[in-house]
């Protein structure tokens, strides 16, 4: 008698055969099937007149980011707070009360909000105050990737340690480059909400990139960031009053221009990509590794926030213009048939400059000069004979078109892509694509890590072995710019100290090659 559960005993014929018994017999179980099919339960709305008396908790990104998003809230009438850059701990907590297999970043920021919740139950606040007068505001996202569940999850986590009815208000990316702006009463995502928020996150922003472009070089240690942490006051201080950003970021420029830096210091860059939160997040998420980078003496490219919101406009603008092409068959509720695509088209394009004219004066404000402003049709470009354009998830193709662009623009001696572990879109599809564009641009290393909590030892271990030859080449192009312009070392002190522009944090040298000090001495050497 042959075994049921066998299929290659089979003839091909009655293999099919089988499959097909097999299906009905499934079909029928489930037609005949009387249990209710689960939903969700969601918690009470969060409404208008609560508003007053409701503390809103913000995490997920920087210290400076979240400290800003929540202050600009505030100014429409909010009670916002951030929590804290999550940590081990908080993994510990959000990986105990969370389904297995998660992405780490709704381990550490469920188990960061637990552990917040705890603290004040500790210190005499009552579990039912607690789900009444608090609420999480988080970006949410339709996926495809385990960021469209990452709510869900947070819900079962807080039940299952004693907060069911925790409410979680999510602002969806997606829906909102699209228009729509669902929510409960108590959150209005209105235009004012929005660009609060955007004006926020560009503003934070600009104060990292800058902190990172100035603190390898610092004279005297700490001063960096002892400067930004001034910063963040002012620039709190503003958005929560509702007074102008630019001003408050100019004077965060008289603070920062005071360093003293010596920016002839051969330091490889290292820049860094990856999964969105995985890669800035400053915590135990991704083991410290921009601080970790600058102990080992090295330069830190960051991934801004604005990048990511010229990507969700680029991918409306690609969508939208498929669409117009197919507008006769689009008679869905959200679709094109007898409405004016073109005008929609206007709108994005509209906002995509506006946000752009931001970041600029934002950063010219602050003194960031020669701030990159990313070309993602360029990005999707380079990436399209190596990654489709139309997979989406995650970071999509910008992992792989930041790589080549790079590479082919000499922007970095390093790259380190961080994600968190077994991350579909990055770990399961970029990194498999890159096996191939690290091959054809052999002169940038590439280092993906996959974080999980542990392992920091062994992954700061292998990053050291590579900034050794990252370190090679940066002295390497320092010491041919020298000998291009005819220079030593000490006569490349000797101009930068009589022009007083080369010595201040502020100055940042024109792009050459990946070295600031080679850049900086091909500018020294153009001087008399």
């Amino acid at each position: 008698m042959r075994n049921e559960s066998s299929d290659s005993e089979y003839t091909p014929q009655e293999r099919d055969l089988h499959f097909e018994r097999r299906d009905r017999k499934y079909r029928f179980e489930v037609a005949s099937d009387s249990r209710a099919h689960w939903r969700e339960r969601h918690a009470r709305p969060f409404n208008r007149a609560e508003r007053s008396s409701t503390t809103i908790w913000m995490a997920g990104l920087t210290k400076n980011h979240d400290t800003f998003v929540s202050a600009a809230v505030r100014a429409l009438g909010y009670n916002m707070e951030a929590l804290p850059v999550p940590d081990n701990e908080a993994l510990t907590l959000g990986k105990e009360y969370g389904n297995r297999g998660q992405c780490n970043p709704t381990y550490y920021t469920v188990g960061n909000l637990i552990r917040a919740l705890r603290d004040l139950e500790a210190r005499g606040h009552s579990r039912e105050k607690l789900i009444n007068d608090f609420l999480l505001f988080t970006i949410g996202s339709c996926g495809p990737c385990r960021f469209g569940m990452y709510a869900t999850e947070y819900r079962k986590a807080l039940r299952e340690a004693g907060y069911e009815g925790f409410r979680i208000e999510q602002l969806i990316q997606n829906e909102v480059v699209n228009g729509k702006r669902d929510a409960s009463d108590g959150m209005e995502f209105n235009l004012s909400f929005i660009m609060a928020i955007v004006k926020a996150l560009i503003a934070g922003d600009v104060l990292n990139i800058l902190g990172h472009r100035i603190r390898p070089y610092e004279i005297e240690k700490g001063v960096t960031n002892d400067a930004l942490e001034k910063c963040r006051v002012i620039v709190t201080e503003a958005l929560e009053n509702g007074r102008s950003v630019r001003r408050a970021l100019r004077k965060c420029r008289s603070l920062l221009g005071k360093i003293s830096v010596d920016r002839l210091q051969p330091k490889p860059m290292v820049s860094i990509i990856g999964e969105i939160w995985a890669m800035t997040t400053e915590g135990d998420g991704n083991y410290q590794i921009h601080s970790f980078l600058e102990e080992e003496g090295a330069e830190t490219s960051i991934q801004p926030i604005f990048t990511w919101m010229l990507y969700l406009l680029w991918e409306q603008r690609r969508d939208l213009g498929i669409r117009m092409r197919l507008r006769g068959e689009d008679q869905a509720n959200r679709g094109l048939a007898g409405k004016n695509p073109w005008r929609r088209m206007a709108v994005v394009t509209v906002i995509e400059r506006i946000i752009r004219l931001t970041i600029r004066s934002y950063a010219k404000s602050a003194g960031l000069s020669r701030c990159h402003l990313p070309d993602i049709a360029k990005l999707a470009e380079l990436s399209s004979k190596h990654y489709d354009t139309e997979v989406r998830g995650g970071e999509a193709f910008m992992e792989v078109g930041k790589f080549m662009d790079i590479a082919q623009n000499r922007r970095a001696h390093l790259v380190v892509s961080v994600k968190p572990f077994g991350c579909m879109p990055s770990s399961a599809v970029s990194d498999g694509v890159q096996s191939l564009t690290t091959a054809n641009n052999p002169n940038t290393a590439f280092y993906a890590i996959e974080t999980t909590g542990d392992g920091k030892a062994s992954v700061h271990s292998r990053i050291q072995m590579m900034l050794f030859k990252a370190h090679q080449a940066a002295q390497a192009e320092f010491e041919d710019a020298l000998v291009a312009g005819k220079l030593d070392i000490a006569e490349a002190g000797r101009r930068r100290a009589r022009h007083c522009r080369y010595n201040s944090a502020l100055h940042y040298p024109r792009h050459r090659v990946a070295t600031t000090a080679a850049n900086l001495a091909s500018e020294l050497a153009e001087l008399s």
